[in-house]
């Protein structure tokens, strides 16, 4: 087993609206319903820059350009996604996949989630609570915010209908991992008997940020109170914003890690907390819904699904 396990192509993706995007060594295939029933297949070949420059494949760097490259990759397959579920499937060449819209999407996702999720708890903490001088106790108290924000969130998005069904898929694209990982056929029946909760979900990454950030932030702010004498909001704002890249590093990290040893005892309580959040972020699908991501993942692991791939031309990650 664990020479199998050494042995496989890593794989991993998303759910997007109506489908599935996988991504494997050299390919990201999103598949996707049409209104009419029918699987429609994006497949681009995908060489990432921890390829093209090996020094990013050093342990932290690899995590924060891993997440930048799903940010493009995710944002590029959902607005394909969205056009194919309204029966708009556009040809190569048209408006839609342009890199500098791609780009300006990029950045302000970054920057509203670097807003809500970081800069807001750290402005929180320091108007509400008097722990300003106490690094723990400032950093586990903006932690809890992000955590709570976090939560609320995605609970609120999950009342709506068509997040339910993204939802749906996301636990369908774990179940489809499942499957290839365990060596199993690859069908939606297979598929079906796998668990919907995966130890390297996106959704469990971002609540080891969270965890993580508490723990380097209140290092890095016991160095500045010894060095500085005092720390203000602005200092905050200025030293922890620069180092989330970091946090994300530290945080792929861990997840890899931990999903290596998620049979062990300690291993099963690291994966524990992102569990039970994907618990909120995953639903049961349904055999159609399964049937799309078995299609997905097939298609990205080089399998030619004839009649339903659609080729195009190689990604580009560099953001213009």
């Amino acid at each position: 087993m664990r020479e199998r396990e050494e042995n496989l192509v890593p794989v991993g993706g998303q759910a997007v609206i109506e489908g599935v995007m996988m991504r494997a060594k050299g390919m990201v295939a999103t598949a996707v319903r049409k209104p009419d029933g029918e699987i429609v297949i994006q497949r681009t070949p995908f060489r990432s820059l921890t390829e093209k420059l090996p020094v990013l494949k050093l342990p932290f760097l690899r995590g924060a350009i891993g997440l930048i490259e799903m940010m493009v990759i995710g944002i590029r397959t959902l607005n394909y996604s969205a056009e194919v579920s309204m029966g708009n499937v556009k040809g190569q060449g048209e408006k839609g996949h342009g890199s500098p819209m791609l780009g300006l999407t990029v950045t302000f996702s970054l920057l509203v989630g670097v807003a809500v999720f970081f800069a807001v708890p750290l402005v929180a903490t320091s108007l509400l609570f008097d722990v300003g001088q106490e690094p723990l106790l400032f950093n586990l108290t903006a932690g809890l915010i992000r955590i709570l924000l976090l939560l609320g969130y995605l609970s609120a998005i999950s009342f709506s209908k068509e997040i339910r069904r993204v939802f749906e898929y996301h636990g369908a694209e774990h179940k489809a991992v499942f499957a290839f990982e365990k060596g199993e056929e690859l069908t939606p029946e297979s598929a079906s008997r796998q668990s919907r909760l995966h130890p390297r979900c996106g959704t469990s990454f971002l609540l080891i940020v969270m965890l993580s950030s508490i723990l380097l932030f209140s290092i890095l702010d016991a160095m500045l109170l010894s060095w500085l004498g005092g720390l203000t909001l602005p200092l905050r704002l200025l030293t922890h914003l620069p180092l989330i890249p970091l946090v994300g590093g530290i945080s792929y990290e861990f997840i890899r890690a931990s999903a290596k040893s998620s049979e062990t005892v300690i291993g099963r309580a690291l994966i524990a907390p992102g569990l039970w959040l994907q618990r909120i972020t995953t639903r049961e699908p349904s055999i159609d819904q399964l049937e799309v991501a078995v299609a997905a993942l097939r298609s990205a692991l080089g399998e030619d699904l004839q009649g339903t791939a659609v080729a195009i031309p190689a990604m580009e990650l560099a953001v213009q």
